[in-house]
């Protein structure tokens, strides 16, 4: 472990997420499918709801822009973790640990307004379909998506930048396999408690709101499916929610587990788990359920290529 301070700090060794030799090429092949089932996936949503004219709603728009955002923290973070399967020394430099930091708080805030909006897109189109196309506007979606890439801009910014104007002097090295905010403060010698109460605002404002804004258009969902006198019609809502609805268990229920675990009893091992769950698992996961359970998608995969050219 080498001590250090800011001086003289110009780069960071990343623990990674194994040091048994014997696993390094195993899961560097493992991983490495994994990110191009990112890549693949993720950029056949955004091509797909971009080109095809039976996919221009703001449901799709809302989709188009959660796979750009899960392509984005998934690439901040997967070529470097790949490489360093393969280096001796798994090292990333100060600046190329800021920028990874910035990129992944940006994209992750992001996935959190997405989730939301298209809560809200859901129960517009169950509970007020005759003006869907009023309320969810093309004006609307573009302001709920501008203003959170600035929201998440501005915080990844403020956090980022009071990271590293701080001083290190415990230690260059790194208890994760990115540069996560909290293992960056653990080797921190100055006050951290204005990082701490920042990071802890943002994580309030981002989880706490979004996730009312989920429950509350469920809620009102719920009720509204139950008031109808078909069942076809229960089970056509029933569908339209079925894979955002998938996502959203995934995506929170993976950081409720890491939030409500007790300090004193989150182990090394588990962390990276979870870690490697919410940034690399579930950007491969989304499209595989958007893809599976969604009939307008996968009629679109299925449609040829010059009929989408075509249309």
């Amino acid at each position: 472990m080498k001590e250090t301070d800011k001086s003289v700090v110009t780069e960071f060794i990343l623990m990674g997420i194994t040091n048994r030799p014997e696993l390094k090429e195993p899961l560097f092949v493992l991983f490495l499918l994994n990110y191009m089932a990112i890549v693949l996936g993720n950029l056949s949503l955004i091509i797909i709801t971009s080109i095809d004219s039976h996919l221009q709603t703001p449901m799709y728009f809302f989709l188009r822009h959660l796979a750009f955002v899960d392509l984005g923290y998934s690439t901040a973070i997967g070529p470097k973790m790949l490489v360093s399967f393969i280096e001796e020394k798994n090292i990333i430099s100060f600046y190329e640990c800021a920028i990874q930091l910035g990129f992944v708080i940006i994209f992750i805030n992001t996935e959190f307004f997405i989730l939301s909006a298209m809560a809200y897109d859901r129960y517009v189109a169950i509970c007020k379909p005759l003006l869907y196309m009023v309320i969810m506007s093309q004006r609307l979606c573009w302001t709920l998506m501008a203003v959170s890439y600035l929201y998440s801009i501005m915080a990844s910014l403020l956090a980022t930048i009071k990271i590293f104007k701080s001083s290190f002097c415990k230690s260059n090295l790194l208890r994760n396999f990115y540069c996560n905010s909290l293992p960056i403060l653990s080797i921190m010698c100055s006050d951290t408690s204005e990082i701490e109460l920042i990071i802890k605002t943002f994580g309030i404002l981002n989880l706490i709101p979004s996730l009312l804004i989920i429950l509350f258009s469920y809620m009102l969902i719920l009720v509204a499916i139950f008031r109808m006198n078909s069942s076809e019609g229960r089970n056509k809502a029933f569908s339209t929610c079925g894979s955002h609805l998938t996502v959203v268990v995934v995506f929170y229920g993976t950081l409720i587990f890491m939030f409500l675990q007790p300090q004193s009893k989150r182990s090394f091992d588990t962390n990276q788990v979870v870690s490697v769950f919410y940034t690399l698992v579930i950007p491969m996961l989304n499209p595989l359920i958007y893809s599976l359970r969604n009939k307008d998608v996968k009629s679109a995969l299925k449609r040829p290529i010059f009929e989408l050219h075509n249309t």
